[in-house]
């Protein structure tokens, strides 16, 4: 099996791979082995969480007809005009950034070892290409907004490195994955299962969230319409902050399909990592399905959506996605099933497109935030909406009572505040509640759990993580983390920010105090010696702090006493529905 591409020929059978080939990047079993001895030897980088999924991907041809991460002039054309270099449609970037500092050891002819968060070799990068972006530039093109409200958005600009490498990948293993791995498909493991299965017609539906009553119905409708089979693939690398975890949501699609004949009906997951990107995004997910096999493709209201921006206007507009979609359905070689939302009449019983709903019919419908107040509250979720099976995995998930976790993230310069204002909060909280709650101070957290680092740059970026682990797995048990770190680089904040949002709320508060003020109150003497030249890498000195963009609230510890403002984080808390 060679590492670029193997011709995989379905005449009358399949739907072809987008590009005609189905890429395959792994190389042969020895090869394989060799190169992951070497690859010891070669500079390495550690992929997050995204990377992963990209990597995964790409290395088993669900990106085809992509063999590698994109080089400037694919990522530009995709950028601008959702165009590969070649002319190849193609509307998302798969770009591998990496730090500034790791960027200026490399160089092009180079070979990078991409490996998991245990160092596990999975690859090898052929370095083509290595080039800085404008991520403003990359938000407006595929998002359509600088809005930080857009989980994307957001993602671009406060995590990822302002610099790429690109160039063609050798796959030395895949990421290993211990749950549901009997559903853990590649393109080439699907495609033979349809074959042998006898499928040529073959719907697919995205989704990531559970599957109600609405679900099954525009599903089986889609299929009857089709003259197909139906292909169930939800994403279960990263979706949106706050989605119920994917753990959840697939024994949710297992109980829905119990039912349901084998011969009509499959369920096969994709570890993606969705950006929200609306419209692109549901052609990248149309390009996707085709390349595992699907001849159709449905895409409903508001496909991949992130919901309002700052304004409450949705970022994009309800059938945007499909018009997209519909542009390009020629070329792309799977046909779009364009869907309205399905509803449910109560004079009729019986679920309709909302473009049937007549004067006088009786609609009714449950939201995503009335069904988690409902479990939550041990209310009646009725039959009309859900399955008794899927309600009682979700009522498993959501136990009446069970307290959400969150962590309050206190950030700004040494002596502005941060910890008295902590203090103020936690006894504030304290004085109306019993829950637990932990305090990871700046200080304290350098004295025990970071004893050792120092000041550079990626000691203090090391700092954070840490201060972000512990206080996730805090969250992830229901309780509540208060920290209060200087936390100077927004790419450190947005890494602590993603290890806490997997498990619960993250509520950042920037304690924006004048650097005067700051001085003023320095008992030590630290801002002094900074100045003296006696520290070096001083924050607010000699060294930045990076300003949050968007906090959650942003609070002058000199215009007020510590007690008045941490009755503003409490409300800010009530507010948010996180403390009573």
């Amino acid at each position: 099996m060679s590492r670029t591409a193997i011709a995989q020929e379905f005449p009358d059978l399949l739907n072809p791979p987008h590009g005609g080939v189905l890429r395959d990047l792994y190389l042969p079993a020895a090869q394989a082995e060799a190169l992951k001895q070497r690859s010891a030897s070669l500079p390495g980088w550690d992929l997050d969480a995204r990377q992963l999924c990209d990597l995964e991907l790409l290395m088993n041809g669900a990106f085809s007809p992509l063999e590698g991460f994109m080089t400037r002039r694919d990522y530009e054309g995709v950028r601008d005009d959702m165009r590969l270099a070649d002319g190849t449609l193609w509307p998302i970037p798969i770009a591998l950034d990496v730090s500034e500092a790791f960027a200026a050891t490399i160089k092009a002819g180079d070979e990078v070892a991409l490996r998991d968060r245990e160092c596990v070799p999975l690859a090898v990068l052929d370095v083509e290409d290595v080039y800085f972006i404008d991520p403003l530039l990359e938000a407006h093109a595929v998002y359509g907004t600088t809005d930080r409200n857009h989980p994307g958005v957001h993602e671009l600009l406060e995590r990822r490195h302002r610099v790429n490498l690109g160039g063609r990948l050798r796959g030395i293993q895949a990421p290993q994955h211990h749950d549901f791995r009997e559903l853990r498909d590649s393109p080439r493991s699907l495609r033979e299962r349809f074959i042998a299965q006898g499928w040529q017609r073959i719907v697919a539906f995205q989704t990531r969230n559970p599957m109600h009553r609405a679900h099954r119905e525009l599903t089986v409708r889609a299929a009857e319409r089709a003259h197909a089979k139906l292909l169930i693939q939800p994403v279960v690398g990263l979706t949106k902050p706050g989605d119920v975890d994917h753990y959840t949501r697939v024994r949710c699609y297992q109980a829905l399909l119990a039912n349901t004949p084998s011969d009509s009906t499959t369920l096969s997951l994709l570890p993606l990592a969705m950006r929200m990107a609306g419209p692109r995004e549901a052609l990248w997910h149309a390009i996707i399905r085709k390349n595992y096999g699907a001849t159709h493709f449905i895409v409903g209201r508001d496909h991949a959506g992130p919901g309002n921006d700052a304004k409450g206007i949705p970022f994009y507009e309800p059938f945007a996605a499909q018009e997209l979609v519909a542009r390009h359905q020629a070329e792309l070689g799977i046909q779009l099933l364009p869907f309205p939302t399905m509803v449910y009449a109560a004079n009729r019983d019986a679920y309709l497109p909302s473009s049937d709903v007549q004067e006088g019919d009786e609609i009714r419908d449950i939201s995503g935030t009335e069904l988690r107040r409902r479990l939550e509250r041990s209310e009646e979720i009725p039959s009309w909406f859900s399955y008794p099976e899927v309600v009682s995995i979700l009522r498993e998930r959501y136990p009446v009572g069970a307290a959400k976790g969150f962590a309050l993230f206190f950030t700004g310069l040494s002596g502005a505040g941060k910890s008295t204002i902590a203090q103020a909060v936690i006894a504030a909280l304290l004085e109306r509640s019993s829950r637990p709650i932990t305090l990871l101070d700046g200080d304290e957290v350098r004295k025990h759990l970071s004893k050792g680092l120092g000041f550079s740059r990626e000691d203090r970026a090391a700092n954070i993580t840490r201060i972000g682990y512990v206080a996730s797995e805090i969250v992830r048990h229901g309780g509540i983390a208060v920290c209060a770190p200087i936390a100077p680089y927004r790419d450190s904040r947005a890494e602590a920010r993603a290890l806490i949002e997997a498990h619960g709320a993250f509520v950042e508060i920037h304690v924006d105090t004048a650097l005067e003020t700051c001085e003023a109150r320095d008992r030590k003497g630290l801002y002094a010696q900074a100045r003296a030249g006696r520290i070096a890498q001083f924050t607010g000195i000699s060294d930045p702090y990076e300003v949050p963009q968007s906090p959650d609230l942003r609070l002058d510890g000199g215009a007020s006493d510590s007690t008045t403002l941490a009755k503003q984080v409490v409300a800010l808390l009530r507010n948010r529905g996180l403390v009573a």
